[in-house]
Protein backbone atom coordinates (compact mmCIF):
# COMPACT_ATOMS: atom_id res chain seq x y z
CA UNK A 1 0.00 0.00 0.00
CA UNK A 2 1.15 3.48 -0.67
CA UNK A 3 1.97 5.81 2.18
CA UNK A 4 0.87 9.12 2.04
CA UNK A 5 3.23 12.13 1.67
CA UNK A 6 3.18 14.52 4.61
CA UNK A 7 1.31 16.98 2.35
CA UNK A 8 -1.51 14.28 1.48
CA UNK A 9 -1.60 13.46 5.21
CA UNK A 10 -2.59 16.86 6.40
CA UNK A 11 -5.40 17.07 3.58
CA UNK A 12 -6.66 13.83 5.40
CA UNK A 13 -6.52 14.27 8.81
CA UNK A 14 -8.25 17.98 8.36
CA UNK A 15 -10.83 16.25 6.38
CA UNK A 16 -11.55 13.53 9.10
CA UNK A 17 -12.47 16.75 11.37
CA UNK A 18 -14.88 17.92 9.24
CA UNK A 19 -18.63 17.57 8.86
CA UNK A 20 -18.83 15.28 5.50
CA UNK A 21 -15.02 14.48 5.63
CA UNK A 22 -15.03 17.52 3.46
CA UNK A 23 -11.18 18.40 1.67
CA UNK A 24 -11.35 21.68 1.90
CA UNK A 25 -9.74 24.58 2.23
CA UNK A 26 -6.78 22.79 1.39
CA UNK A 27 -3.59 23.40 3.08
CA UNK A 28 -2.29 27.23 3.04
CA UNK A 29 0.38 27.55 0.46
CA UNK A 30 -0.63 24.28 -1.63
CA UNK A 31 -2.41 26.09 -5.23
CA UNK A 32 -2.00 26.14 -8.66
CA UNK A 33 -0.37 23.01 -10.69
CA UNK A 34 0.73 21.69 -7.13
CA UNK A 35 -2.54 21.52 -5.99
CA UNK A 36 -3.83 20.07 -8.73
CA UNK A 37 -0.74 17.72 -8.75
CA UNK A 38 -1.34 16.35 -5.37
CA UNK A 39 -5.47 16.36 -5.76
CA UNK A 40 -5.19 13.99 -9.10
CA UNK A 41 -2.74 11.51 -7.42
CA UNK A 42 -4.84 11.73 -4.57
CA UNK A 43 -8.37 11.03 -6.78
CA UNK A 44 -6.23 8.42 -8.79
CA UNK A 45 -5.32 6.08 -5.42
CA UNK A 46 -8.82 6.53 -4.07
CA UNK A 47 -8.25 8.77 -1.33
CA UNK A 48 -10.24 11.47 -2.27
CA UNK A 49 -13.76 11.73 -4.48
CA UNK A 50 -14.69 14.88 -6.79
CA UNK A 51 -18.89 15.09 -5.77
CA UNK A 52 -21.24 17.94 -6.22
CA UNK A 53 -21.20 21.27 -3.79
CA UNK A 54 -23.27 22.26 -2.36
CA UNK A 55 -23.68 26.08 -2.87
CA UNK A 56 -26.86 26.87 -0.74
CA UNK A 57 -24.06 25.48 2.24
CA UNK A 58 -21.64 27.86 0.70
CA UNK A 59 -19.40 24.29 0.46
CA UNK A 60 -15.91 25.63 -0.96
CA UNK A 61 -15.23 24.89 -4.77
CA UNK A 62 -12.16 22.94 -6.38
CA UNK A 63 -13.47 23.43 -10.17
CA UNK A 64 -16.48 25.10 -11.71
CA UNK A 65 -18.21 22.57 -14.40
CA UNK A 66 -19.29 25.55 -16.46
CA UNK A 67 -23.08 25.17 -15.83
CA UNK A 68 -23.57 27.23 -12.92
CA UNK A 69 -22.73 24.18 -10.90
CA UNK A 70 -19.22 23.03 -9.44
CA UNK A 71 -17.60 20.15 -7.50
CA UNK A 72 -15.90 19.71 -4.07
CA UNK A 73 -13.38 16.81 -2.57
CA UNK A 74 -14.53 14.49 -0.15
CA UNK A 75 -11.81 12.34 1.78
CA UNK A 76 -12.94 8.55 0.98
CA UNK A 77 -12.85 5.67 3.82
CA UNK A 78 -9.84 4.40 1.75
CA UNK A 79 -8.09 7.75 2.29
CA UNK A 80 -9.26 7.78 5.86
CA UNK A 81 -7.69 4.34 6.26
CA UNK A 82 -4.32 5.19 4.63
CA UNK A 83 -3.60 7.43 7.92
CA UNK A 84 -4.52 5.47 9.88
CA UNK A 85 -7.82 6.48 11.18
CA UNK A 86 -10.78 4.53 11.03
CA UNK A 87 -13.79 5.57 9.18
CA UNK A 88 -16.28 4.72 11.72
CA UNK A 89 -14.62 6.82 14.48
CA UNK A 90 -14.03 9.93 12.37
CA UNK A 91 -17.61 10.40 10.86
CA UNK A 92 -18.90 9.71 14.43
CA UNK A 93 -16.76 12.84 15.48
CA UNK A 94 -17.34 14.55 12.51
CA UNK A 95 -21.00 14.27 12.67
CA UNK A 96 -21.08 15.14 16.57
CA UNK A 97 -19.45 18.21 15.63
CA UNK A 98 -21.39 18.71 12.92
CA UNK A 99 -24.89 18.67 15.09
CA UNK A 100 -23.44 20.53 17.71
CA UNK A 101 -25.01 24.59 18.22
CA UNK A 102 -23.18 26.84 17.02
CA UNK A 103 -21.98 29.04 19.88
CA UNK A 104 -22.38 32.76 19.69
CA UNK A 105 -18.63 34.32 18.69
CA UNK A 106 -18.98 37.33 21.24
CA UNK A 107 -19.37 34.80 23.83
CA UNK A 108 -16.17 33.14 22.78
CA UNK A 109 -12.28 34.63 23.32
CA UNK A 110 -10.21 34.93 19.83
CA UNK A 111 -7.69 32.55 20.65
CA UNK A 112 -10.77 29.55 20.96
CA UNK A 113 -12.58 30.42 18.26
CA UNK A 114 -11.33 28.20 15.68
CA UNK A 115 -11.09 24.45 16.37
CA UNK A 116 -8.01 22.57 15.72
CA UNK A 117 -8.12 19.07 13.68
CA UNK A 118 -8.31 16.24 15.66
CA UNK A 119 -7.56 13.15 13.94
CA UNK A 120 -8.33 9.73 15.85
CA UNK A 121 -5.67 7.30 14.88
CA UNK A 122 -6.83 3.39 14.49
CA UNK A 123 -5.85 0.84 16.89
CA UNK A 124 -4.99 3.30 19.61
CA UNK A 125 -5.91 3.11 23.09
CA UNK A 126 -8.70 6.20 22.58
CA UNK A 127 -9.62 4.99 19.73
CA UNK A 128 -10.63 1.42 21.63
CA UNK A 129 -12.30 3.83 24.12
CA UNK A 130 -14.47 5.65 21.80
CA UNK A 131 -15.29 2.00 20.34
CA UNK A 132 -16.30 0.17 23.52
CA UNK A 133 -18.21 3.95 24.59
CA UNK A 134 -20.17 3.35 20.59
CA UNK A 135 -21.37 -0.47 21.32
CA UNK A 136 -25.34 -0.09 22.61
CA UNK A 137 -24.74 -1.95 25.71
CA UNK A 138 -21.48 0.70 26.54
CA UNK A 139 -18.76 0.03 29.33
CA UNK A 140 -17.56 0.55 32.26
CA UNK A 141 -14.38 2.17 33.66
CA UNK A 142 -13.31 -1.45 34.94
CA UNK A 143 -14.21 -2.70 31.31
CA UNK A 144 -11.89 0.03 29.57
CA UNK A 145 -8.95 -0.43 31.93
CA UNK A 146 -9.18 -4.29 30.71
CA UNK A 147 -9.05 -3.18 27.13
CA UNK A 148 -6.21 -0.90 27.78
CA UNK A 149 -4.36 -1.30 30.45
CA UNK A 150 -4.51 2.05 31.59
CA UNK A 151 -5.15 2.97 35.25
CA UNK A 152 -8.49 3.49 36.09
CA UNK A 153 -8.10 7.41 36.60
CA UNK A 154 -6.41 7.54 33.27
CA UNK A 155 -9.56 5.91 31.91
CA UNK A 156 -11.86 8.96 33.44
CA UNK A 157 -9.62 11.46 32.22
CA UNK A 158 -9.90 10.53 28.53
CA UNK A 159 -13.35 9.81 28.88
CA UNK A 160 -13.80 14.13 30.38
CA UNK A 161 -10.78 15.59 28.89
CA UNK A 162 -9.78 13.87 25.76
CA UNK A 163 -13.23 12.75 24.52
CA UNK A 164 -15.82 15.24 26.29
CA UNK A 165 -13.66 18.20 26.19
CA UNK A 166 -11.57 17.84 23.28
CA UNK A 167 -13.10 15.94 20.74
CA UNK A 168 -16.63 17.34 21.93
CA UNK A 169 -18.26 13.49 21.93
CA UNK A 170 -21.87 13.42 23.92
CA UNK A 171 -20.74 10.58 26.77
CA UNK A 172 -23.71 9.34 28.79
CA UNK A 173 -23.45 8.01 32.36
CA UNK A 174 -25.86 5.76 33.73
CA UNK A 175 -25.86 3.38 36.77
CA UNK A 176 -26.73 0.13 35.88
CA UNK A 177 -27.67 -2.40 38.44
CA UNK A 178 -24.75 -5.24 38.22
CA UNK A 179 -22.45 -3.37 36.42
CA UNK A 180 -22.21 -0.46 38.21
CA UNK A 181 -21.62 3.00 36.45
CA UNK A 182 -22.27 2.53 31.88
CA UNK A 183 -20.78 5.07 29.81
CA UNK A 184 -22.02 5.39 26.52
CA UNK A 185 -22.10 7.37 23.19
CA UNK A 186 -25.86 8.13 21.84
CA UNK A 187 -26.96 6.97 19.03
Amino acid sequence: MTTPSDTQSLILSRAATRPGNLALPLPEGLVGAAAKMVVGKMIARGWLEEVEANLRRSEPLWRETGDGHGTTLIATEAGLEAIGIEPLTASAVASVRKAKPKPDPAQIPDDTATAKPVAIRAGTKQAQIIAMLQRPEGATVAEMVAATGWLAHTVRGCISGALKKKLGLPIAAEKVEGRGTVYKMPA
